[in-house]
């Protein structure tokens, strides 16, 4: 009984959010639902069937999903909605970590002021500002702003031919405006949170070590891959991963991080049990913490913990509860995420598939060698692809046909990059040049993973274009999913995951 109100409060909820993610029925509509599950609740009352109760409760956190969104919806400002497309000045403070491109430097900022006729108004809300890379800015820099607003626009994707809801994709960040280009006077610097300003002090200074001793494109890459650096690479290197199917270790998103936890836990898998558990555990900590905390590190490194945990218990159907209550808690924190944030989705789909996948490919994987866990990282790999594929073939369209091995071949060796990689950039505190050892040493990796993907890349079969996979297709491919792991539990009984 508790495990089926536990289900349909789950899919209730989420059923609400997505519900409300493609529509707006408005309160109307939402009151209608609660009068109607307060409705089924009676008849409750007379029948006593369970499945009248379940109809009820379902619907009661239906109407809850739609409430959540509808709060979380409202954070426009009327104030600036009157001056689109106007000239306006503004006081704000830049709240996130610079992203560099290649051409110019997007900048989150959080606008407190609005200057109109020489008075202030406060306001409340959140712009993305697309400006030149120099002068540089930091975040907790606060400025004047003199440029004309705008509101973010959808596009389509050139390559792709799918339109992006580019617009929905910053409203989950809080972000509402946009300004090209404008005058930027400096005001005041360090007005942002003590703990995340000293983290990015840090990681410039971590950065700065190891451009010094590694030249580019790799250190670009090293950054991505120790410290989420948001630094570019270029297009065509960015092409070419994207083509290898291997673009997440690039961008450092929540399937990066997953597959990085696990590869840690390989990595460590020589020693005890509890030293193996306790340091990679710890490391993903590290990670996140190096990467500055960001909310798509924390939600990828909550999920990797529990894959953790999963493999420390051996109870695969508790720990995926213990997944669905995680990612259940992070959509009511933010409900836009569940439709909006492809890291979200990511991340969940690969924990999901290191957790349910293994035992099921397990006994087809007897030719690859157990030495230096290569078995289990093979099976980690493949595990997270094929769960990840059906939504990235939706949201992208782009099928590699390269990156499985592509993939095995560059992940494995990702945990030492990562590890020399660190040394190298923090052993640059004390001695540049007490750091080249290092950096020889991470530099030959980088320039190993560079040339796989460089290989792989301009193959002529190396990737494909779909240009049309329906959101049946991919819901239909998932029910195979879920079909296949429910009569593999049956048939063996909820089976263990072995650490």
């Amino acid at each position: 009984m508790r495990d089926r109100v536990f289900t349909v409060a789950i899919l209730g909820f989420t059923g609400g959010v997505i519900l409300r993610s493609f529509l707006n029925p408005g309160f109307s509509f939402t009151l209608f639902l609660f009068f109607l599950s307060i409705a089924v609740l009676f008849l409750w009352f007379i029948q006593y069937k369970k499945s009248v109760l379940f109809v009820s409760l379902t619907i009661f956190f239906i109407a809850l999903g739609v409430i959540r969104f509808d709060i979380a919806d409202n954070n426009s400002s009327p104030l600036l909605e009157s001056r689109v497309n106007s000239i306006i000045k503004t006081e704000a403070t830049i709240v996130d970590e610079p992203d560099e491109r290649e051409n110019n430097v997007q900048l989150t900022a959080q606008l407190e002021n609005i200057f109109i006729d020489g008075e202030r108004f406060a306001v409340k809300t959140r712009m993305k500002i697309t400006t030149d890379r120099y002068p540089p800015w930091e975040y907790g820099d606060k400025v004047i702003l003199l440029g004309k607003l705008v509101k973010p626009k959808n596009f389509t994707n050139i390559e792709t031919k799918k339109e992006f809801d580019y617009i929905s994709y910053l409203e989950k960040d809080g972000v509402f405006y946009q300004m090209f280009y404008p005058k930027i006077e400096l005001e005041a610097k360090g007005e942002g949170n003590f703990i995340k300003e000293n983290l990015f002090a840090f990681k410039r200074a971590f950065l700065r070590n190891i451009s010094r001793v590694i030249p580019e494109p790799a250190s670009s890459l090293l950054g991505g891959l120790v410290v989420g650096a948001k630094q570019s690479l270029g297009q065509k290197l960015l092409d070419d991963f994207r083509i290898a199917g291997i673009i997440h270790v690039v961008v450092l998103s929540g399937y990066n991080v997953t597959i990085i936890a696990e590869a840690l836990m390989r990595f460590f898998a020589f020693l005890p049990r509890v030293a193996s558990l306790w340091l990679g555990a710890g490391s993903i900590v590290l990670f996140a913490v190096m990467t500055g905390a960001g909310a798509t590190i924390v939600r990828a490194s909550i999920m990797a913990l529990l894959v953790i945990l999963a493999r420390a218990t051996g109870r695969t159907s508790e720990i995926t509860r213990a997944l669905f209550i995680a990612g259940f808690l992070m959509v009511l924190f933010n409900p836009k995420i569940l439709v909006f944030d492809i890291s979200f989705q990511l991340s969940f789909l690969a924990t999901l598939g290191l957790i349910l996948f293994p035992p099921l490919l397990e006994k087809h994987f007897h030719f690859v060698p157990t030495k230096f866990q290569l078995r289990e990282f093979a099976l980690a790999t493949i595990s997270t692809q094929i769960f990840v594929l059906p939504l990235l073939l939706y949201k992208v369209g782009q099928l590699s046909l390269v990156a499985l091995p592509v993939n095995l071949l560059v992940l494995m060796f990702v945990p030492l990059t990562m590890l020399f990689g660190f040394f190298t950039g923090v052993i640059g505190f004390l001695s540049i040049a007490l750091s080249i050892p290092f950096a020889f040493i991470t530099y030959g990796f980088l320039a190993y993973e560079l040339k796989v993907v460089e290989i792989f890349a301009s193959m002529p079969f190396a990737s494909v274009q779909i240009d049309s996979f329906p959101l049946w297709l991919m819901l239909g491919m998932y029910g195979l999913y879920a079909w296949g792991i429910y009569k593999f539990w049956d048939k063996n009984n909820n089976p263990k995951v072995e650490p």
